[in-house]
């Protein structure tokens, strides 16, 4: 059997430790030959690669495993790339979060304002990382799931509009799959769902059993409404979290027919949500003073002892187990079904066809094939082409260094909606962003 290299782009990020135990779990499914972690920040990156280190001699011994911060160290001759970048790290994220909120809009990382900060961002530094890859490894299959995941594939599908091997990822629909097979007590693996949306905003119109063929919406709608909804991993999860999964019901009660994206929440009560955040104490605060200090101390107790001992287990790995997979698909051209995020080309039969949108594809060797839906009720698709909208033309401002064209893209989002404060924000964001940010005239 092949063994692949694979390179993780955001060696220090907080979710690579996840990704280190999988790759070692998963060894038999996917086997790698060697695995190489690359940041630019070398001194975050270090106790993650020392970690790596330590687990992989103990689990994993025959991997050619390192960690760089050299990108033709890192690209060449990779099979697979995943990108987690963080553009302007989690500094910046406070700012995305934080300005919005000080002018009463909603300020979070991949809505409203603060995702459209992050976007241009990510915009720059993921062009860029693209071109370095495919001077070192032209066939890599470059798997991204770097936020905001909607702009970011917009821009990619303009900057690379002839690789097909640029494939667009969130989880946040599988966590929603995992999460209502724990409403229903069934494994995950045994529905088959049908969804239709953006990233981070969407629908499922359908849950069925895979094994039956019965549409399990009707259940889900009334478990929801008797005992709410919580992630499947709601023991690990933050405050913040919990409360986004759990306003599922409130959705469910005013939007009945179809299982919303846990996301979706900030689009339709706008103004409920963003007066009920904290404009100084967001995720951004709650990641830092969170999940980044419970990482890098695991870290700490591991190269300190020099052994992984019970830390091995620490880190519920469901996010990366679903990436892994979806290389795996590919490696292996079994033809898995993911919700991807792809050019639009009538999936959504009365949406525009070079839409970025997120449905569910089968999966293989060839790239993804997408699943139709059809047709979307008015009231969904007058959501969805809003923010169709406004995605592209901050994506123009992107390329064009246009003011106007920011102007227009934080005025017609649905989180901002109106110009005078569009204007305010902006401007704020442009200050705070700086030379990471194009410049816009």
């Amino acid at each position: 059997m092949k063994k692949y290299n694979v390179c993780i782009v955001g060696g220090g990020s907080t979710y690579t430790l996840g990704f280190l135990k999988s790759f070692a779990r998963m060894q038999e499914e996917f086997p790698l030959n060697k695995l190489v972690l690359f940041d630019i920040d070398g001194e975050r990156q270090k106790p993650i690669g020392q970690y790596g280190e330590i687990m992989f001699k103990e689990r994993y011994p025959e991997l050619d495993f390192s960690y760089t911060t050299d990108p033709a160290e890192a690209y060449k001759d990779m099979d697979f790339i995943f990108m987690q970048m963080r553009a302007g790290g989690l500094h910046m994220r406070q700012k995305d979060e934080h300005i919005p909120l000080s002018f009463g809009k909603i300020g979070q990382e991949t809505c409203g304002a603060g995702g459209m900060s992050y976007g241009l961002r990510s915009c720059v530094d993921m062009v860029e990382a693209i071109h370095q890859i495919r001077e070192y490894s032209p066939e890599a299959w470059i798997l991204n799931y770097s936020n905001p995941a909607a702009i970011v594939a917009e821009c990619l599908r303009r900057e690379f509009p002839d690789d097909k091997k640029i494939l667009n990822i969130c989880d946040q629909p599988e966590n929603v799959v995992r999460s209502t097979s724990r409403l229903l007590g069934c494994d995950w693996n045994d529905l088959d769902p049908v969804y239709f949306g953006l990233n981070h905003y969407g629908w499922f119109t359908h849950m069925y059993d895979r094994k039956t063929g019965e549409d399990l919406l009707p259940k889900i709608r009334q478990i929801v409404k008797e005992k709410g909804f919580l992630p499947q991993d709601a023991e690990q999860r933050d405050k913040s979290w919990l409360e986004t999964y759990g306003f599922v019901q409130t959705m469910l009660e005013d939007f009945p027919d179809y299982l919303p994206n846990t996301y979706d929440g900030y689009y339709l009560y706008p103004e409920y949500k963003a007066s009920h955040l904290n404009p100084n104490y967001t995720r951004a605060d709650e990641v830092i003073d969170g999940r980044e200090k419970r990482v890098f101390k695991e870290c700490e107790e591991v190269i300190k002892a020099g052994k992984l001992g019970d830390k091995f287990h620490a880190i519920s790995d469901a996010h990366a187990e679903m990436m892994i997979k979806v290389a795996e698909a590919i490696a292996f051209n079994t033809l898995g079904r993911f919700i991807l995020i792809v050019e639009n080309n009538g999936a959504i039969a009365n949406m525009q066809d070079d839409a970025m949108v997120e449905v569910v594809c089968e999966l293989g060797i060839n790239g993804p094939r997408p699943l139709r839906v059809g047709n979307i009720p008015q009231f969904y698709l007058g959501l969805l082409v809003q923010q169709v909208s406004s995605e592209k033309l901050l994506v123009d401002a992107y390329y064009e260094h246009s003011y106007q064209k920011a102007l227009e893209a934080f005025t017609l989002n649905r989180l901002i909606n109106d110009a005078k404060e569009a204007r305010k924000i902006l401007d704020a964001l442009i200050e705070a962003n700086g030379d990471q940010w194009p410049e816009l005239k």
